[in-house]
């Protein structure tokens, strides 16, 4: 390139400290020029008053390029400039690594980045716990169908990425959903009582379509709760928590079906996760857990299997099952006699524990007589 000496000694200090030592007429080298049209367009820009306007419409890979140039030659006004736009324009899909990643490779902070690594990082060095709260707050308060039924599976999904319950702060995150889950609680049963006192029956149909829908906002959201707790394997003290609901499971059947079969989803997702060995709660909260809420959930059956599209009869069926077989003999006993008369009553709108029903009974009936013939044998031995 033919270009002139005091441009080139103005706007570059690599090129100022070569030309120090040449004559008036020189030819400079540039070794190791991988990008030679980035180059070639570096230096025609220190011809250019307003460098900035002349990115106007470049890519931000072509951007990073000309900065990696610009700061080899030392060309500050043209990285000032590069960093300029990449902090002004969006970055879309990789390019948000490309960027974060030149600008610490190439160790250019005092020029000015930090506004461009602050769209991506935080003075903070862990989310807040109280920004997490916050966002819980929204959702469960939103009684919007449509925003709430987009919002909720899209923050259980990025809680499924976030790193905050790998980098120590899963204990903050845990007692944020566990004090969600009691407000929620506290929430339900309240409504509970309201709707089974007497003259509920009475009320007019606007305030009680009004309670019923209250009543199902706050069992799907503590159903939400169960979500997160259950895929971060963190619902042991919940599976303790629901299955001392006694009042709450009392109040049940008094409440209509329309409102309440929520409630026996969250029974239903409990008894998934134990029967998938997700959570390891103790054999007490287990044998109540089945006690209190099992029956509500036979009494919900048919409704759940007809009327709610996410219920998978089978999947909830091993779940139970499996539960019941995780308890001492004689409770799978008094557990699986006591279904197997309501399942003679009602058939299909009660679960089908055949397969534990048919574990049990080999535990019970062959299994002795097995070993009683084992042992036989190693004593004629």
């Amino acid at each position: 390139m033919n270009v002139h000496r005091n441009i080139l000694s103005e706007h570059s200090s690599f090129f100022a400290e070569k030309l120090a030592r040449q004559s008036p007429v020189v030819c400079i080298e540039i070794g190791d020029c991988e990008d030679v049209e980035v180059y070639v367009e570096a230096v025609g820009l220190m011809y250019c008053k307003e460098i900035k306007q002349r990115l106007i419409k470049k890519s931000v890979p072509h951007v990073l390029r000309l900065l990696k140039v610009a700061e080899t030659l030392s060309f500050q006004s043209c990285v000032k400039s590069c960093l300029e736009y990449l902090e002004a324009v969006p970055w879309v899909g990789d390019e948000e690594e490309n960027v974060v990643s030149s600008i610490r490779r190439l160790g250019i902070d005092k020029c000015g980045s930090s506004p461009i690594l602050k769209r991506v990082t935080s003075d903070i060095s862990n989310p807040s716990n109280d920004t997490l709260a916050h966002i819980l707050e929204l959702v469960l308060k939103s009684s919007e169908d449509k925003g709430r039924r987009e919002m909720k599976p899209l923050v259980l999904k990025l809680l499924k990425e976030n790193n905050l319950w790998i980098r120590g702060s899963s204990d903050i995150a845990t007692e944020t959903l566990y004090d969600s889950c009691r407000s929620c609680l506290e929430t339900l049963l309240v409504l509970f009582r309201e709707a089974s006192e007497q003259g509920f029956v009475e009320r007019e149909l606007a305030s009680k379509e009004a309670l019923k829908r209250k009543i199902a906002l706050a069992a799907d959201n503590l159903l939400w709760l169960v979500d997160i707790l259950s895929d971060r394997h963190m619902a042991d003290e919940f599976v303790v928590i629901w299955a001392n609901q006694e009042e709450l499971a009392g109040l049940h059947p008094k409440i209509p079906i329309v409102s309440r079969h929520l409630v026996s989803c969250i029974t239903a997702r409990l008894f998934v996760s134990i029967g998938r060995g997700e959570m390891l709660s103790s054999r007490e909260a287990r044998q109540m857990l089945l006690q209190v809420w099992l029956q509500p959930l036979i009494d919900d059956y048919g409704w759940l299997q007809h009327g709610c599209r996410s219920f998978d009869r089978k999947v909830v069926e091993e779940g139970i099952g499996r539960t019941i077989l995780t308890l001492p003999l004689e409770d799978q006993q008094v557990i699986l006699l006591s279904w197997l008369g309501s399942f003679l009553k009602v058939g299909d709108n009660c679960p089908n524990l055949q397969r534990a029903f048919e574990v049990w009974w080999r535990r019970t009936f062959i299994r002795p007589h097995l070993e009683q013939q084992g042992n036989a044998a190693v004593s004629n031995e």
